[in-house]
């Protein structure tokens, strides 16, 4: 009875410890190219952030990071949502890297000539992910297709549900951002 009442308690910390160390290693994984450069200890990171457009209560922004030590300098477009429920708030964060808008914005053009215009037979989906985790894509439901921004991988707090009339107004923000870069 002890021994087994020891087994328990030791298979629980273990599995604790476990579940710990790989949710810091998602969240590691999970971080864009700016991010990275934002972060770097031992420098002094001017952040810039410039309005480009909202949508649907997301703001979008360009973010600019200077290292003034070494002058080196790299942009993204900034998602930011804030999510409201009637027993908390938070603040959802989104960079996408300047190399991944392109990806994006093609992406978007081929959902909205190519997949909105469809009739799904089955539950589909469809989906851009950006290496920081961020998602844009639709999924079908009964005859037409709902459209979102998924700006957390792992938190599903943080969509942006969008109607097929925001997708022109997106594109535009995004090709906005891309020549502010």
């Amino acid at each position: 009875m002890k021994f087994t009442k020891n087994l328990c308690t030791i298979l629980l910390c273990l599995s604790s410890i476990a579940i710990s160390f790989a949710q810091t290693d998602l969240k590691e994984k999970e971080k864009s190219n700016a991010e990275k450069f934002s972060d770097k200890s031992g420098t002094l990171i001017q952040k810039e952030f410039i309005d480009v457009g909202d949508l649907k209560k997301c703001k979008i922004q360009i973010a600019k990071f200077t290292d003034l030590v070494s002058n080196q300098k790299t942009s993204a477009v900034r998602f930011e949502y804030s999510y409201v429920s009637s027993y908390s708030s938070d603040t959802k964060l989104a960079l996408l890297d300047s190399d991944e808008i392109d990806g994006l914005i093609k992406s978007l053009k081929l959902v909205q000539e190519k997949i909105l215009p469809t009739t799904a037979t089955s539950y589909t989906e469809v989906s851009f992910r950006s290496r920081s985790g961020f998602e844009a894509g639709c999924f079908s439901k009964k005859n037409s297709w709902d459209f979102y921004m998924k700006l957390e991988r792992y938190d599903g707090k943080s969509y942006v549900f969008l109607d097929k009339e925001d997708l022109p107004k997106l594109l535009s923000i995004l090709e906005q951002a891309k020549a502010s870069l």
